[in-house]
């Protein structure tokens, strides 16, 4: 997504109105990185009647916060982060540089959640033209420290109450699940070479994109399991051999997949060429034993 602030509140709006038949029966939720840590953003979701988790930066934003005896005081987030609660301690498997390790890999580790209640004020009309009116929302802080690794916390901003285990559990589940799906796009662009997919047609393109989001599905822990016969098929084209309690890895799907295109690829070659001259070379064509245009794949 953009950060320019008007294409920004256009996708806003466009998401919200795509989903609005779904709003009668679930609850839609925005998970936003730091480049989001906006009041206008914020806005404009409140007024659609959806949730936040934002990731923030601007610790120097001014509100009002709840210290552990329950009172309130004014000040900036900074000050706020003093009077965080611990709420509980979670293990996620993240790829980061623990003790004497050289580089980081993807492990196991602790996580430390912590929360206090924060009172935003705002006024509706910002970068808007008009007048406008203050509002205040309670939301609430939470911060996840990444234990053994000197990752700087995570400070993130919700609506949702977060005043106990449970609940800092789940907001920390739903920020972790937009992380898988932000790597699920980095592994997009790494296996899909844009100016090479470029040769295939459009059919070859879908099929692509398509197993390569089943593959991305299951490394990044986004539904898909190895059970998934397409997961299967890329595992056997990378030259996966069955282990016990082994699965396939980045390495070995990706080799599968560029092996997928090399065939898409060719095939949309020959394709392009028998269209352009009637047929194919009669060598080539009897090498190929009679080779076809294929079908969809």
């Amino acid at each position: 997504m953009s950060r320019e602030p008007k294409e920004v509140q256009e996708a806003l709006q466009t998401v919200s109105q795509a989903l609005a038949p779904l709003k009668e029966h679930k609850t839609v939720t925005w998970l936003l990185d730091s480049g989001f840590d906006d009041v206008a953003v914020w806005r404009t979701i409140w007024e659609q009647q959806e949730h936040v988790v934002s990731r923030i930066y601007h610790t120097e934003r001014k509100v009002a916060f709840q210290d552990r005896q329950g009172q309130w005081h004014e000040g900036d987030i900074a000050q706020a982060r003093a009077h965080l609660r611990p709420l509980a301690q979670a293990e996620t498997t993240m790829e980061v540089k623990r003790g004497k390790q050289v580089r980081p890999k993807k492990q196991p580790v602790k996580v430390k959640l912590s929360a206090c209640p924060l009172r935003l004020t705002y006024q509706t009309n910002v970068r808007r033209k008009g007048q406008g009116k203050s509002l205040t929302r309670e939301v609430w802080l939470v911060e996840v420290r990444v234990l053994g690794t000197d990752w700087d916390p995570w400070l993130l901003l919700t609506d949702w109450p977060v005043q106990d285990a449970p609940s800092a559990l789940r907001i920390f589940t739903m920020y972790r699940q937009r992380w898988s799906v932000e790597d699920s796009f980095k592994f997009l662009k790494t296996c899909l070479g844009w100016e090479d997919v470029q040769v295939l047609d459009w059919q070859g393109i879908r099929t692509l994109v398509a197993l390569a989001w089943v593959a991305a599905g299951f490394l990044f822990d986004l539904g898909v399991t190895f059970d998934w016969v397409e997961v299967q098929l890329l595992a056997k084209l990378g030259g996966w051999e069955p282990h016990k309690d082994r699965m396939p890895g980045k390495i070995t799907l990706l080799h599968g997949l560029g092996r997928l295109f090399e065939m898409l690829a060719t095939q949309a070659t020959l394709s392009n060429y028998a269209t352009a001259h009637q047929g194919l070379p009669p060598k080539i064509a009897a090498f190929l034993h009679g080779w076809q245009p294929p079908g969809e794949l």
